[in-house]
This record gives structure tokens, C-alpha cells and sequence, in this order.
């Protein structure tokens, strides 16, 4: 398959990067019969495929072609599912021994119907990605008879995958498993994941996204009853996501070793309480977990934090999110979280704070409570290099944390702290004055900068996107 998307691409390791160009060769074995003829005597060492895609005459295709492997890619919200369209799909996968790639993501109805469609064995297939619209509650199941005995790469959103599936157990081994999206009737305990990861060693990628939240108190109780006895040892995980309860995840960690990951990926539900002691540690033990720099972004949805290794990089290697609201939630939830990982924030030297929301929420242009802010700026106390923004009810808010209280020593707060670098719209240059007075006073200054306008892509190379979510 040729790739040319970057190795740290989300959407290549989930979805499989750009599978039409799989279809490379078409134009060049219709310029000449002689051409043809040494592309097709070569099309095992070419790896040639035929790709059963959008705006292609499968029917035809398949008649007229040699007996190529298939790639079988729908994945086009822009597109309706023709009766053409559906009825090419079936066709294509009635040639199961040929079928090495499928990727379907489309309504409900049709994936239904298509589903039906794969209930026996593909000897070759590599890669199955299903998604159905995640806004959507279904009850989409793989079919029980459905095997594949090779594949490598298993992604699946909103569409059932029992934990003891057959299909979990391929001979030659996953490297990619990622199940989104888990509805509460899918639901499968931390010791039966456990159980299902230890027959996957060479797994690379993994990914648990729960589709709704399950308490802490239940995941408690299920292990009081069943406690936990099997360790995992990944020793070729890289990417590891889950989204779901605290303590869930924290069953999890210290049952699974994880040597070489690079990307830690946790999505947190609202919840009162975020105990992550387990989390901590798993972080300071992964060796391939480095930070230098943090980006904290703040929306109406929800509190993020990306961690990166270095100034620039175009992954990061720690994401946490609190998905909850209003504002002072989460910061709160936000300061509560980074204070249990505080340890792990020892090395960044430069942190960005901002908000991405469509609109300022109106509680920001009143005066509120400092302390979660104070709390969660304290969890970085070696940061040299702070930036913030977007707009001036977000500057005031951290301007008027960062002032000193009554007795309180000058370098309570970001005591490494050398530059200051702020967004404001408004000709207001009081912000961060008594902060800045304050670090002067005390013999170390910081130097403060002021943009009329956000300039938060010059202050931070890589670009400020969602990442895949597993």
C-alpha cells in the first residue's frame, strides 16, 4: 500500500490512510497493451488491488478484471448509499477469499444490510473498519459466524464486538484494535479486557471508548466480586486511548506493562472526583513519555490538555480531557487531575493556555473564584515560557489569579517563570501589572508581551487540531 501520509498521523493508524490510492496503476495499464501486460505479470510484487469505492462500476470491474485482492472502501459522509452502490458492496464481498481491506462507514440502514453480508470467512482480509453515526444508539452486531483468521488492524464504532469474539483471537495477531463507542449492552469488565489483551502481544495500537459513562462505585463493586488476577505485558504498544470512568482505568495500569508506548490518549467523563494515583505512575514509568511543552484549552465543552516532547512536534505524547461544564467545573476538574499528575509535568518549560469555544461564557466577565486556577497553574512549577489567550475575559481571569494574596511569598506561583506572552483586543495594559510588579520586586522579573490579537500558531508550531479519537 502506498502511504505518504505522516507515520504519526492519527487518521492512518485508525482508518488506514488514503486507500483509493490503491487504484494507482488503473491509468497506466490503459496506455498500451504492452504495458499492461508487464503491469499485470508483475501484480504480486506491484501488490496490486482493485479498489471497490464511490464513483466505480464494481460490477463491471469485477467481470473485466483479473482476479485481483479487493479493497472495499465506503467511507463518505458526503455521499448517499445508492441501491448501485449497496448492491456492488455485496457483490464485492461475496468474493471473500479475495477481500483483503473493508471500511465501511455509512447510516445505519445500510450498514444492516451489509453487515449480513460478511457473516463467513475471509481468508486474507488484513483490515475491517465499521463505523456507524455515533449520534445514533444501534444494536449493529458482527455476525457470529464471521471469522478472519488474519487480521491485523480491527476498528469498530458504534457497532458491536463481544469481548470473547472469536474475531479477538486471529491467528497471526492484532496490531490495531480500537472499539468505540461501547454501548452500556456491550459492556465488558476490566478483567475480561485483561484477559482478552493477554492473547495479543504484538499489539501496536489500542483504543477503549465507552459510549456513555459507567460509575466508579459500579466498576468498584465488579471488582470486589471478581477480582482482578491477570497481568498484561505489551511489549509493542505505542498508542494506548480510553475514554470512560476513573476507575476503570485505574483497574487497568497497574496490570499492564507497556515498554515502549509514546502516546498516552485519556478521556475522562464528568465526575465529581478524578482519583488517578495509578495513572501517575503508569506516566512516570513509561520511558517514551517525554514533555517540554503544554497546551491547555479550555471550550464549551470541556477542559483539554495536549502534552508535547518538544517545541514544535507534530504529535503529542499525553492528552487528557474532562469532558463537563461551566467553566469553573472545569477548572477545577482540570486542577484536580493535573495536580494528581503533577510530577509528570515536572519537565515542561512552556505552557500555553486558551480557549477554542465559539463564544466567551458569561461567567468569565465576573469576578470568580481564584483558586482552581491557582491550583492548577501550581501543578507546573517549573514553567519558563507561558502564553495565553484568546480574548480579554480569559486574560483577566488569569491576571487576576496570579495576583498575590495577602502574605503570600512572590514565588508561590511559577516560580521559574521568565516571559509572559498575552492576547488581549482592548487597549488595557493593567493585565498582569501587580503579577509582573510583584516578580520585579522580588529581584525576578519576568518579561511580559502583549499581542493585539491571538497569536497562538506563532507561539506554538504544530497545528491546534481534535485528535482521532479512539
Amino acid at each position: 500500500m502506498i502511504l505518504e501520509e505522516d507515520e504519526n498521523d492519527d487518521d492512518r493508524i485508525l482508518e488506514g490512510g488514503e486507500w483509493d490510492r490503491e487504484s494507482w496503476w488503473y491509468k497506466l495499464a490503459h496506455v498500451c497493451r504492452r504495458w499492461r501486460y508487464l503491469i499485470l505479470s508483475s501484480a504480486f510484487h506491484l501488490r496490486l488491488r482493485l479498489v471497490c469505492t464511490y464513483g466505480t462500476p464494481v460490477a463491471d470491474m469485477l467481470a473485466h478484471s483479473p482476479p485481483l485482492p479487493l479493497v472495499i472502501d465506503h467511507v463518505d459522509d458526503d455521499h448517499d448509499i445508492t441501491t448501485e452502490h449497496e448492491e456492488g458492496i455485496v457483490l464485492a464481498l461475496q468474493l471473500r477469499d479475495r477481500v483483503c481491506r473493508i471500511r465501511l462507514q455509512m447510516p445505519v440502514p445500510n450498514l444492516e444490510r451489509l453487515i449480513t453480508a460478511i457473516g463467513d470467512e475471509f481468508p486474507v482480509l488484513d483490515y475491517l473498519y465499521v463505523a456507524a453515526p455515533t449520534k445514533e444508539k444501534t444494536n449493529l452486531v458482527l455476525p457470529q459466524t464471521f471469522r478472519a483468521p488474519h487480521l491485523r488492524h480491527l476498528v469498530l464504532d458504534n457497532v458491536i464486538c463481544p469481548i470473547g469474539s472469536p474475531l479477538l483471537t486471529p491467528t497471526m495477531g492484532l496490531l490495531t484494535l480500537s472499539l468505540l463507542n461501547i454501548h452500556p449492552s456491550a459492556y465488558f469488565s476490566p478483567n475480561d479486557l485483561l484477559q482478552r489483551l493477554s492473547l495479543m502481544p504484538q499489539l501496536e495500537t489500542l483504543g477503549i471508548v465507552f459510549h456513555s459513562p459507567v460509575s466508579n462505585r459500579h466498576v468498584e463493586r465488579q471488582l470486589l466480586i471478581t477480582p482482578i488476577m491477570t497481568h498484561v505485558t505489551l511489549p509493542s504498544l505505542q498508542w494506548f486511548g480510553f475514554k470512560g470512568a476513573s476507575a476503570y482505568l485505574e483497574a487497568l495500569l497497574p496490570r499492564m506493562t507497556t515498554p515502549i508506548l509514546e502516546k498516552l490518549q485519556i478521556l475522562f467523563f464528568n465526575q465529581l472526583t478524578y482519583p488517578v494515583p495509578h495513572l501517575q505512575q503508569f506516566i512516570n514509568t513509561a520511558e517514551n513519555l517525554t514533555f517540554r511543552t503544554a497546551r491547555i484549552a479550555f471550550d464549551e465543552e470541556g477542559v483539554s490538555i495536549r502534552v508535547y516532547p518538544h517545541q514544535g512536534a507534530k504529535m503529542y505524547t499525553l492528552y487528557v480531557e474532562v469532558g463537563c461544564k461551566p467553566i469553573d467545573w472545569q477548572v477545577a476538574s482540570a486542577a484536580q487531575v493535573f495536580d494528581a499528575l503533577s510530577t509528570a509535568f515536572l519537565t515542561v518549560n512552556s505552557l500555553i493556555l486558551e480557549y477554542n469555544g465559539s463564544f466567551i461564557p458569561s461567567e468569565w466577565r465576573h469576578e470568580v473564584d481564584r483558586r482552581p486556577w491557582r491550583e492548577l497553574l501550581r501543578s507546573f512549577s517549573n514553567v519558563e515560557i507561558l502564553r495565553v489567550g484568546v480574548g480579554d475575559d480569559f486574560v483577566g481571569q488569569l491576571s487576576r489569579s496570579l495576583q498575590l494574596e495577602d502574605g503570600e511569598p512572590p514565588l508561590e506561583l511559577l516560580p521559574e517563570l521568565k516571559e509572559l506572552s498575552y492576547s488581549a483586543i482592548d487597549d488595557d495594559d493593567a493585565a498582569f501589572a501587580a503579577f509582573i510588579d510583584a516578580r520585579q520586586n522580588a529581584g525576578r522579573p519576568v518579561t511580559l508581551i502583549r499581542h493585539g490579537t491571538s497569536p497562538t500558531e506563532s507561539w506554538f508550531s504544530a497545528p491546534f487540531s481534535e485528535p482521532e479519537e479512539f
